[in-house]
């Protein structure tokens, strides 16, 4: 009987940190999840975000295509000039999603209306692919040809720079977003553009 008995506190216990696990995760915090908008302003840890890559694509291309050199071009050549976005470097401290904020640049440019925009390297490889794909297996009539593409006038690069000063628990982020036009055929700069973004960020101290 004293071995039965001795046995019941044993099995108690093994039942007991089966379940553990059970009830740390049922205790756990609670998550929820909130859909808004993609064009809401949202800044959570001051770190380079979508908002910044949104707003200052749509400033820096919205200056360029209203500045003096567009009227010029126009009537100098009797038609809208021809842009392309070459390379924008990250020389930032931390991780910036570049192709993101290329993506901005050249939907403000084709939305603007001002200049027309032609395909960067990387996506007239896969047309040219396109093209020679027609060649072969197209109908005459359908089929589109070598030699008929728009050749871009001006190229648009740029780097995104930033600097951190920090003290305890506050910290400022400073970007510059630099962006300049260069005449593809002559090296002429027509436009250059600058921004800046700075932010203070606090930090409250989580006590227990």
């Amino acid at each position: 009987m004293n071995k039965h008995v001795k046995c019941v506190p044993r099995m108690a216990l093994a039942v007991a940190v089966l379940f553990i696990p059970f009830l740390v995760i049922s205790c756990g915090p609670a998550v929820t999840v909130t859909r808004v908008s993609p064009d809401t302003e949202t800044d959570l840890s001051g770190y380079w975000n979508d908002t910044d890559s949104r707003l200052v694509a749509q400033k820096m291309i919205g200056d360029l295509q209203t500045s003096p050199w567009v009227d010029r071009f126009e009537q100098e050549n009797n038609r809208k000039p021809v842009v392309i976005v070459g390379k924008i470097v990250n020389r930032s401290y931390e991780h910036i999603d570049v192709e993101t904020f290329v993506k901005n640049l050249e939907e403000a440019l084709v939305n603007g209306g001002i200049v027309k925009f032609v395909a960067s390297s990387k996506e007239r490889e896969q047309i040219r692919a396109e093209r020679k794909d027609q060649a072969m297996n197209a109908s005459d009539e359908s089929q589109k040809g070598p030699g008929q593409e728009t050749g871009a006038d001006y190229m648009l690069i740029g780097n995104i720079s930033s600097i951190i000063d920090k003290e305890g628990g506050e910290s400022v982020k400073y970007y510059q977003i630099d962006l300049e036009l260069d005449n593809i055929a002559t090296n002429e700069k027509a436009w250059i553009g600058e921004k800046k973004i700075k932010k203070i960020v606090k930090r409250a101290d989580v006590g227990f």
